[in-house]
């Protein structure tokens, strides 16, 4: 098989090279249920093979100079972006990825690439002072194999901003991409990565459920966890990884704030709203979750927002809408639990709140309060839950009042006025006169609180910090004498 096929993935699974068991699952597209490939499934013994693999690769691979490593993770990037309608096929089709997220989602990937290329070549230690007549410094070392757990949402940038990163700094990486996107998530990143020269073993692709990513967490010789899901599983993954005393980094969900005052131009403020609450059916860590509105425009913005919603077409994003469906019917019931309970608590439905198979409307709530699950809860589907505020006060009461601290954003006609209000808010990323959705990867991206352990990727500081260790050492030109 090559990297540019786009219809052979069928049975195939990835440890060192491509390879078929027995079990199968099938790659099924959510707008029209069809069944568009199959992949082989893993299981936690195929975990132990792909480790020893990547151990033994690994040694090799590091030992490589990092022009060599760099050099790959260039052929890699520009793969990507001189094919990126290959990966955007299956975003499309397999992720129920609009067209426009797709192909803006493939630049992503080139980029992280692209600075990973760099990262490899990035100074990797510091000369220290000592106290003795000799040369005393700290380098950064790879950490060995690193193990990769990621979403479905966002299936290829965010398996992509720990596999590049993690590979240019001479690790090896045993990657479980999510079940529901196999090929976008994983498979695609194989055969990329042997389209773009990397050696044998060091990077495996091991697709599988629940059992498999706890056998990845469970080997001993895997010692950083990078993990991208729900704050749930980031719950028992972070305790399981504290018992074995490996490092884990954590990215989790979100409830992000955006708060509107009162001296906005509130169309331009429903406009970003829209993007940051329906971007890819609301299915991101950083969706706008919460809209927090000076009640001076607050009648205005609710209804801008409505319109752009009800304008919004939802269906096939293979056949040209940009919002697609749900991943799955279980997600699809948790969204319209969350809506149809918060009206029956007094919100009220302004737009949307209707679905067709797993295409959930656009929907716009309004006057949603503190104890309705629109607000308290991590929806994780197109909905654009609004909160009447009468100063900027309760806004920064309201925005803190979560157990999730991961983006936020203020729209304002006085940008010095939002940006002062940054340091009260107890988030890992603010966006003045922006919506909550954005990522750059030279950008420190991370949460606090239930959305995660902080800022863990993204730049060559976090990057390096994430998958290296620290090695301090000592030279001098004599051995050294003592009393005894």
């Amino acid at each position: 098989m090559t990297f540019f096929e786009q219809s052979t993935w069928d049975g195939r699974t990835w440890i060192g090279g491509w390879a078929t068991t027995a079990a199968t699952a099938d790659v099924v597209n959510p707008a029209t249920g069809e069944r568009i490939a199959t992949y082989a499934t893993a299981t936690p013994d195929d975990v132990d093979q792909a480790t020893t693999l990547a151990v033994d690769a690994q040694v090799e691979w590091a030992a490589r100079p990092a022009e060599e490593r760099a050099a790959v993770m260039r052929r890699a990037a520009a793969l990507i972006e001189e094919h990126s309608d290959v990966l955007g096929h299956w975003l499309v089709r397999e992720a129920g990825s609009g067209e426009g997220k797709a192909a803006f989602e493939a630049g992503l990937v080139a980029g992280e690439f692209h600075l990973a290329a760099a990262t490899a070549m990035m100074p990797y230690g510091q000369l220290l002072q000592s106290s003795r007549p000799r040369l005393s410094l700290a380098r950064r070392r790879p950490v060995g194999v690193v193990g990769v757990i990621s979403p479905f949402n966002f299936p290829a940038i965010l398996s992509a901003r720990s596999i590049a990163p993690a590979l240019a700094l001479g690790n090896a990486v045993v990657h479980k991409p999510d079940p529901r996107t196999t090929v976008a998530g994983g498979l695609f990143f194989a055969a990329l990565l042997e389209a773009a020269g990397l050696p044998p073993n060091v990077f495996s692709v091991l697709p599988g459920r629940a059992e498999v990513g706890a056998a990845v967490v469970d080997e001993p010789r895997i010692p950083v966890i990078s993990f991208t899901g729900s704050s749930e599983a980031g719950r028992v993954i972070g305790a399981r990884a504290g018992q074995l005393l490996k490092r884990a980094h954590l990215e989790l969900g979100g409830n992000s704030a955006l708060i509107v005052l009162d001296d906005v131009d509130v169309a331009a403020a429903a406009s970003a709203g829209a993007w940051g609450s329906f971007l890819h059916q609301g299915q991101i860590c950083m969706t706008t979750g919460r809209h927090l509105v000076h009640e001076a425009i607050y009648d205005e913005y609710v209804e801008r927002l409505a319109e752009k919603a009800r304008a919004i077409p939802v269906g096939d994003p293979s056949a040209g809408a940009p919002l697609g469906p749900l991943i799955d019917a279980g997600q699809r019931d948790k969204v319209h639990a969350i809506v149809t309970e918060s009206v029956a608590g007094g919100a009220s439905l302004v737009a949307g709140g209707e679905y067709d198979g797993l295409c959930y409307r656009p929907t716009v709530l309004g006057e949603v309060r503190p104890e309705h699950r629109a607000f308290a809860k991590e929806i994780f589907g197109p909905v654009a839950p609004v909160t009447k505020v009468a100063s900027v006060d309760e806004a920064v009461e309201l925005a803190n009042a979560t157990e999730y601290g991961l983006s936020l954003g203020i729209l304002a006609g006085d940008a010095f006025r939002a940006y002062e209000l940054a340091d009260r808010m107890r988030t890992g990323i603010v966006h003045v006169n922006d919506q909550t959705v954005d990522d750059e990867s030279q950008a420190p991206f991370g949460g606090t609180g239930l959305s995660g352990t902080g800022s863990r990727f993204g730049g060559h500081e976090a990057n390096i910090d994430a998958f290296t260790e620290t090695q301090w050492v000592t030279v001098q030109s004599q051995v050294a004498t003592y009393p005894f």
